[in-house]
Protein backbone atom coordinates (compact mmCIF):
# COMPACT_ATOMS: atom_id res chain seq x y z
CA UNK A 1 0.00 0.00 0.00
CA UNK A 2 1.18 3.52 -0.75
CA UNK A 3 1.73 5.65 2.35
CA UNK A 4 -0.77 8.52 2.67
CA UNK A 5 0.63 11.97 2.02
CA UNK A 6 -0.59 14.92 4.09
CA UNK A 7 -0.73 18.27 2.30
CA UNK A 8 -0.12 21.64 3.92
CA UNK A 9 0.53 25.07 2.46
CA UNK A 10 3.43 26.11 4.71
CA UNK A 11 5.51 23.84 6.96
CA UNK A 12 7.70 25.55 9.57
CA UNK A 13 10.51 23.39 10.94
CA UNK A 14 11.40 24.70 14.40
CA UNK A 15 8.82 25.75 16.99
CA UNK A 16 11.02 28.07 19.00
CA UNK A 17 10.01 31.72 19.43
CA UNK A 18 11.00 32.65 15.85
CA UNK A 19 9.06 29.79 14.29
CA UNK A 20 6.01 30.40 16.47
CA UNK A 21 6.13 34.14 15.70
CA UNK A 22 5.99 33.39 11.98
CA UNK A 23 3.14 30.91 12.47
CA UNK A 24 1.06 33.36 14.52
CA UNK A 25 1.76 36.31 12.22
CA UNK A 26 0.59 34.23 9.26
CA UNK A 27 -2.49 33.08 11.18
CA UNK A 28 -3.36 36.70 12.01
CA UNK A 29 -3.53 37.31 8.25
CA UNK A 30 -5.64 34.23 7.59
CA UNK A 31 -2.87 31.95 6.31
CA UNK A 32 -2.56 28.46 7.79
CA UNK A 33 0.77 26.79 8.52
CA UNK A 34 2.00 23.75 10.45
CA UNK A 35 4.80 23.83 13.04
CA UNK A 36 7.20 20.95 13.48
CA UNK A 37 9.76 20.47 16.27
CA UNK A 38 11.98 17.61 17.37
CA UNK A 39 11.64 18.59 21.04
CA UNK A 40 8.65 18.05 23.34
CA UNK A 41 6.67 21.20 24.07
CA UNK A 42 7.62 20.95 27.76
CA UNK A 43 11.31 21.27 26.81
CA UNK A 44 10.62 24.49 24.93
CA UNK A 45 9.00 25.95 28.02
CA UNK A 46 11.65 24.75 30.48
CA UNK A 47 14.62 26.56 28.93
CA UNK A 48 16.03 28.96 31.60
CA UNK A 49 18.13 31.15 29.26
CA UNK A 50 17.59 34.89 29.24
CA UNK A 51 16.84 36.78 26.03
CA UNK A 52 17.47 40.47 25.41
CA UNK A 53 14.52 41.81 23.41
CA UNK A 54 14.44 45.29 21.92
CA UNK A 55 11.42 47.56 22.24
CA UNK A 56 10.91 46.96 18.53
CA UNK A 57 10.52 43.22 19.25
CA UNK A 58 7.89 44.03 21.87
CA UNK A 59 5.94 46.08 19.29
CA UNK A 60 5.89 43.07 16.94
CA UNK A 61 4.92 40.52 19.60
CA UNK A 62 2.11 42.70 20.95
CA UNK A 63 0.46 42.57 17.52
CA UNK A 64 0.00 38.81 17.94
CA UNK A 65 -0.96 39.06 21.65
CA UNK A 66 2.23 37.27 22.71
CA UNK A 67 4.11 39.79 24.82
CA UNK A 68 4.92 38.31 28.30
CA UNK A 69 4.30 41.53 30.24
CA UNK A 70 4.72 40.17 33.75
CA UNK A 71 7.87 38.22 32.92
CA UNK A 72 9.73 41.06 31.18
CA UNK A 73 12.26 43.25 33.02
CA UNK A 74 12.65 46.67 31.33
CA UNK A 75 16.04 48.13 30.37
CA UNK A 76 15.80 51.88 30.85
CA UNK A 77 19.47 52.79 30.43
CA UNK A 78 22.52 51.13 28.87
CA UNK A 79 26.01 51.99 30.11
CA UNK A 80 28.80 51.21 27.62
CA UNK A 81 32.46 51.39 28.67
CA UNK A 82 35.81 49.63 28.45
CA UNK A 83 37.94 48.04 31.15
CA UNK A 84 41.12 49.96 32.05
CA UNK A 85 40.28 52.74 29.61
CA UNK A 86 38.55 56.09 29.53
CA UNK A 87 35.38 57.07 27.70
CA UNK A 88 31.84 55.85 28.12
CA UNK A 89 28.43 56.18 26.47
CA UNK A 90 25.08 56.26 28.22
CA UNK A 91 21.89 55.50 26.26
CA UNK A 92 18.63 56.49 28.00
CA UNK A 93 15.10 55.49 27.02
CA UNK A 94 13.81 59.03 27.75
CA UNK A 95 15.68 60.30 24.66
CA UNK A 96 13.31 58.20 22.51
CA UNK A 97 10.12 58.68 24.52
CA UNK A 98 9.87 54.96 25.10
CA UNK A 99 8.92 53.03 28.25
CA UNK A 100 12.16 51.04 27.81
CA UNK A 101 15.01 50.55 25.36
CA UNK A 102 14.52 46.82 25.63
CA UNK A 103 13.56 43.99 27.95
CA UNK A 104 15.07 40.84 29.40
CA UNK A 105 12.84 37.78 29.27
CA UNK A 106 13.47 34.13 29.99
CA UNK A 107 13.25 31.95 26.90
CA UNK A 108 10.68 29.75 28.62
CA UNK A 109 8.39 32.69 29.41
CA UNK A 110 8.43 33.97 25.85
CA UNK A 111 7.88 30.45 24.50
CA UNK A 112 4.93 29.97 26.86
CA UNK A 113 3.35 33.30 25.82
CA UNK A 114 3.59 32.33 22.15
CA UNK A 115 2.47 28.73 22.66
CA UNK A 116 -0.65 29.90 24.51
CA UNK A 117 -1.92 31.30 21.19
CA UNK A 118 -1.34 28.17 19.11
CA UNK A 119 -4.46 26.51 17.77
CA UNK A 120 -4.98 22.84 18.58
CA UNK A 121 -3.25 20.62 16.07
CA UNK A 122 -0.97 23.35 14.73
CA UNK A 123 2.21 21.87 16.28
CA UNK A 124 3.77 18.45 15.85
CA UNK A 125 6.21 18.11 18.74
CA UNK A 126 8.76 15.28 19.14
CA UNK A 127 8.86 14.89 15.37
CA UNK A 128 12.10 13.58 13.87
CA UNK A 129 12.74 14.47 10.24
CA UNK A 130 13.98 11.48 8.28
CA UNK A 131 14.27 13.00 4.81
CA UNK A 132 13.61 16.22 2.90
CA UNK A 133 13.11 16.07 -0.86
CA UNK A 134 12.54 19.26 -2.84
CA UNK A 135 11.28 19.45 -6.41
CA UNK A 136 9.95 22.12 -8.73
CA UNK A 137 6.48 22.10 -7.19
CA UNK A 138 7.23 21.98 -3.46
CA UNK A 139 8.90 19.86 -0.79
CA UNK A 140 8.19 16.43 0.65
CA UNK A 141 9.19 15.85 4.27
CA UNK A 142 9.35 12.33 5.73
CA UNK A 143 9.25 12.22 9.50
CA UNK A 144 8.76 9.95 12.48
CA UNK A 145 6.11 11.10 14.97
CA UNK A 146 4.44 9.21 17.84
CA UNK A 147 6.05 5.98 16.66
CA UNK A 148 4.73 6.28 13.11
CA UNK A 149 6.25 7.32 9.79
CA UNK A 150 4.45 10.24 8.17
CA UNK A 151 4.90 12.10 4.92
CA UNK A 152 4.01 15.77 4.58
CA UNK A 153 3.90 17.61 1.29
CA UNK A 154 4.19 21.41 1.50
CA UNK A 155 4.23 24.25 -0.99
CA UNK A 156 6.67 26.23 1.17
CA UNK A 157 9.19 24.87 3.68
CA UNK A 158 10.53 27.31 6.29
CA UNK A 159 13.66 26.37 8.23
CA UNK A 160 13.61 27.99 11.69
CA UNK A 161 15.21 25.19 13.69
CA UNK A 162 18.19 27.10 15.07
CA UNK A 163 21.94 27.40 14.56
CA UNK A 164 23.09 25.33 11.55
CA UNK A 165 25.72 22.66 11.97
CA UNK A 166 28.19 21.71 9.27
CA UNK A 167 26.56 23.04 6.12
CA UNK A 168 28.50 24.10 3.02
CA UNK A 169 25.89 26.81 2.40
CA UNK A 170 26.87 28.53 5.69
CA UNK A 171 30.04 30.59 6.16
CA UNK A 172 31.56 30.46 9.64
CA UNK A 173 33.89 32.94 11.34
CA UNK A 174 35.08 31.62 14.70
CA UNK A 175 35.63 34.34 17.32
CA UNK A 176 37.78 32.04 19.51
CA UNK A 177 35.54 33.07 22.41
CA UNK A 178 33.09 31.27 24.64
CA UNK A 179 30.14 32.85 26.47
CA UNK A 180 29.76 31.85 30.12
CA UNK A 181 26.21 32.53 31.28
CA UNK A 182 24.74 32.72 34.77
CA UNK A 183 22.75 34.97 37.09
CA UNK A 184 24.14 37.00 40.00
CA UNK A 185 22.70 39.29 42.66
CA UNK A 186 23.99 42.89 42.43
CA UNK A 187 24.50 45.44 45.21
CA UNK A 188 23.12 48.05 44.91
CA UNK A 189 20.11 47.00 42.82
CA UNK A 190 20.37 47.25 39.05
CA UNK A 191 17.75 50.03 38.78
CA UNK A 192 16.85 48.71 35.31
CA UNK A 193 20.29 49.50 33.89
CA UNK A 194 22.15 47.18 31.51
CA UNK A 195 25.93 47.28 31.19
CA UNK A 196 28.10 46.48 28.19
CA UNK A 197 31.68 46.33 29.48
CA UNK A 198 34.39 45.71 26.91
CA UNK A 199 37.48 43.85 28.12
CA UNK A 200 40.55 42.45 26.30
CA UNK A 201 38.99 38.97 26.68
CA UNK A 202 35.69 40.01 25.09
CA UNK A 203 32.47 41.82 26.01
CA UNK A 204 30.89 41.42 29.44
CA UNK A 205 27.14 42.10 29.45
CA UNK A 206 24.94 42.56 32.52
CA UNK A 207 21.21 42.35 31.78
CA UNK A 208 18.61 43.12 34.47
CA UNK A 209 16.32 40.14 35.06
CA UNK A 210 13.93 40.38 38.01
CA UNK A 211 16.12 41.36 40.95
CA UNK A 212 19.18 39.70 39.41
CA UNK A 213 21.60 40.33 36.60
CA UNK A 214 21.84 37.81 33.78
CA UNK A 215 25.56 37.70 32.94
CA UNK A 216 27.05 37.03 29.50
CA UNK A 217 30.76 36.67 30.28
CA UNK A 218 32.85 36.38 27.09
CA UNK A 219 36.25 34.70 27.43
CA UNK A 220 38.84 32.78 25.39
CA UNK A 221 38.13 29.02 25.57
CA UNK A 222 40.98 28.23 28.01
CA UNK A 223 39.88 30.95 30.43
CA UNK A 224 36.27 29.78 30.09
CA UNK A 225 37.45 26.29 31.11
CA UNK A 226 38.99 27.74 34.25
CA UNK A 227 36.00 29.92 35.11
CA UNK A 228 33.60 27.00 34.75
CA UNK A 229 35.62 24.99 37.30
CA UNK A 230 35.76 27.73 39.95
CA UNK A 231 33.61 27.61 43.05
CA UNK A 232 31.05 30.39 43.55
CA UNK A 233 33.44 32.61 45.51
CA UNK A 234 36.19 32.23 42.92
CA UNK A 235 33.80 32.95 40.06
CA UNK A 236 32.51 36.07 41.80
CA UNK A 237 36.08 37.32 42.28
CA UNK A 238 36.90 36.87 38.58
CA UNK A 239 33.66 38.57 37.54
CA UNK A 240 34.33 41.44 39.93
CA UNK A 241 37.85 41.91 38.56
CA UNK A 242 36.55 42.09 34.99
CA UNK A 243 33.69 44.47 35.74
CA UNK A 244 35.21 46.80 38.32
CA UNK A 245 33.90 48.19 41.60
CA UNK A 246 30.77 50.10 40.51
CA UNK A 247 28.67 47.12 41.66
CA UNK A 248 29.22 44.17 43.97
CA UNK A 249 28.12 40.66 43.02
CA UNK A 250 26.99 37.70 45.09
CA UNK A 251 25.06 34.40 44.91
CA UNK A 252 25.97 33.27 41.39
CA UNK A 253 23.59 30.70 39.94
CA UNK A 254 24.37 27.66 37.77
CA UNK A 255 26.74 28.37 34.91
CA UNK A 256 26.57 27.26 31.27
CA UNK A 257 28.72 28.04 28.25
CA UNK A 258 28.67 27.96 24.47
CA UNK A 259 31.18 28.79 21.71
CA UNK A 260 30.75 31.97 19.68
CA UNK A 261 30.96 32.36 15.91
CA UNK A 262 29.42 34.40 13.14
CA UNK A 263 27.42 32.05 10.90
CA UNK A 264 25.72 33.36 7.77
CA UNK A 265 23.79 31.44 5.15
CA UNK A 266 24.92 32.57 1.73
CA UNK A 267 21.40 32.57 0.26
CA UNK A 268 18.17 32.71 2.25
CA UNK A 269 16.08 31.04 -0.46
CA UNK A 270 16.48 27.82 -2.43
CA UNK A 271 13.53 27.07 -4.67
CA UNK A 272 10.50 26.87 -2.38
CA UNK A 273 12.52 26.70 0.83
CA UNK A 274 13.54 29.66 3.01
CA UNK A 275 15.74 30.03 6.12
CA UNK A 276 15.01 32.46 8.98
CA UNK A 277 16.34 33.27 12.47
CA UNK A 278 19.41 31.40 13.65
CA UNK A 279 19.01 29.02 10.73
CA UNK A 280 19.83 32.00 8.49
CA UNK A 281 22.41 33.77 10.67
CA UNK A 282 23.91 33.46 14.13
CA UNK A 283 25.58 36.58 15.53
CA UNK A 284 27.84 37.30 18.49
CA UNK A 285 25.68 38.14 21.54
CA UNK A 286 27.26 41.60 21.95
CA UNK A 287 24.50 44.26 21.94
CA UNK A 288 21.83 41.54 21.89
CA UNK A 289 21.08 41.78 18.16
CA UNK A 290 20.80 38.17 17.00
CA UNK A 291 17.45 37.10 18.44
CA UNK A 292 15.81 40.41 17.55
CA UNK A 293 17.06 40.00 13.99
CA UNK A 294 15.42 36.56 13.88
CA UNK A 295 12.07 37.94 15.02
CA UNK A 296 12.25 40.58 12.29
CA UNK A 297 12.99 37.78 9.77
CA UNK A 298 9.79 36.01 10.80
CA UNK A 299 7.69 39.15 10.76
CA UNK A 300 8.89 40.35 7.38
CA UNK A 301 8.43 36.92 5.79
CA UNK A 302 4.84 36.85 7.03
CA UNK A 303 4.23 40.40 5.78
CA UNK A 304 5.64 39.57 2.33
CA UNK A 305 3.65 36.35 1.90
CA UNK A 306 0.41 37.95 3.08
CA UNK A 307 0.87 41.09 1.00
CA UNK A 308 1.52 39.08 -2.15
CA UNK A 309 -1.33 36.67 -1.43
CA UNK A 310 -0.10 33.10 -0.90
CA UNK A 311 -1.26 31.12 -3.93
CA UNK A 312 -0.57 27.45 -3.39
CA UNK A 313 -1.48 26.62 -6.99
CA UNK A 314 1.13 28.92 -8.52
CA UNK A 315 4.65 28.11 -7.47
CA UNK A 316 6.02 30.99 -9.55
CA UNK A 317 4.14 33.47 -7.35
CA UNK A 318 5.50 31.87 -4.17
CA UNK A 319 9.03 31.83 -5.57
CA UNK A 320 8.75 35.51 -6.51
CA UNK A 321 7.54 36.36 -2.99
CA UNK A 322 10.51 34.55 -1.50
CA UNK A 323 12.95 36.44 -3.71
CA UNK A 324 11.38 39.74 -2.66
CA UNK A 325 11.66 38.68 0.97
CA UNK A 326 15.34 37.75 0.59
CA UNK A 327 16.14 41.07 -1.07
CA UNK A 328 14.29 43.02 1.62
CA UNK A 329 16.29 41.34 4.41
CA UNK A 330 19.76 42.09 3.06
CA UNK A 331 20.24 45.51 4.68
CA UNK A 332 19.10 44.37 8.14
CA UNK A 333 21.06 41.10 8.04
CA UNK A 334 24.28 42.60 6.72
CA UNK A 335 23.97 45.62 8.99
CA UNK A 336 23.46 43.45 12.07
CA UNK A 337 26.36 41.15 11.21
CA UNK A 338 28.68 44.04 10.36
CA UNK A 339 27.74 45.98 13.50
CA UNK A 340 28.35 43.13 15.95
CA UNK A 341 31.38 41.72 14.15
CA UNK A 342 33.26 45.02 14.02
CA UNK A 343 32.48 45.83 17.66
CA UNK A 344 33.85 42.47 18.84
CA UNK A 345 37.01 42.73 16.74
CA UNK A 346 37.66 46.36 17.67
CA UNK A 347 37.21 45.92 21.41
CA UNK A 348 38.49 42.38 22.14
CA UNK A 349 42.17 43.26 22.48
CA UNK A 350 44.54 45.26 24.68
CA UNK A 351 46.50 47.27 22.12
CA UNK A 352 47.45 50.72 23.42
CA UNK A 353 46.63 52.79 20.30
CA UNK A 354 43.31 51.01 19.86
CA UNK A 355 42.52 51.51 23.55
CA UNK A 356 42.93 55.25 23.05
CA UNK A 357 40.87 55.24 19.84
CA UNK A 358 38.08 53.25 21.52
CA UNK A 359 37.97 55.68 24.41
CA UNK A 360 37.75 58.64 22.06
CA UNK A 361 35.02 56.86 20.10
CA UNK A 362 32.91 56.18 23.20
CA UNK A 363 33.38 59.76 24.36
CA UNK A 364 32.42 61.14 20.94
CA UNK A 365 29.35 58.91 20.83
CA UNK A 366 28.26 60.20 24.22
CA UNK A 367 28.82 63.85 23.26
CA UNK A 368 27.24 63.62 19.79
CA UNK A 369 23.49 62.92 20.12
CA UNK A 370 22.87 62.26 16.38
CA UNK A 371 25.52 59.53 16.31
CA UNK A 372 24.30 58.05 19.59
CA UNK A 373 20.69 58.09 18.39
CA UNK A 374 21.70 56.37 15.15
CA UNK A 375 23.28 53.50 17.10
CA UNK A 376 20.42 53.31 19.62
CA UNK A 377 17.71 53.23 16.97
CA UNK A 378 19.62 50.53 15.10
CA UNK A 379 19.58 48.44 18.27
CA UNK A 380 15.87 49.09 18.93
CA UNK A 381 14.36 48.69 15.45
CA UNK A 382 17.07 47.32 13.18
CA UNK A 383 17.16 48.52 9.59
CA UNK A 384 13.56 49.76 9.92
CA UNK A 385 15.03 52.68 11.87
CA UNK A 386 17.21 53.77 8.95
CA UNK A 387 16.00 56.28 6.36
Amino acid sequence: MTEAVENVDILIVGAGPVGMTLHLALAAGGQKSLLLDRRPLAALQADPRALALSHGARELLEQIDSWPTRAATPIETIHISQKDGFGRTLIDRSDYRLPALGYVVRYRDLAAALAANLAEGSLLAEAEIVDIHADDDGTTVALRHAGQLRTIRCQLLVHAEGTPGDDPAVTVSDYAQHAVICEVTPTPSHNRRAWERFTPDGPLALLPLGDEYSIVFTLPPAKADTVMMLDDAGFTDVLQAQFGQRLRFASPGPRSRFPLALRQRKTLVDGLQVWIGNAAQTLHPVSGQGFNLGLRDAWQLAETLLADGFDRDHRECIAASLQRYAASRQLDRRGGAFFTDKIVKAFSNDLGPLNLARGLGLLALDLCPPARHFVAKRMIWGARAWP
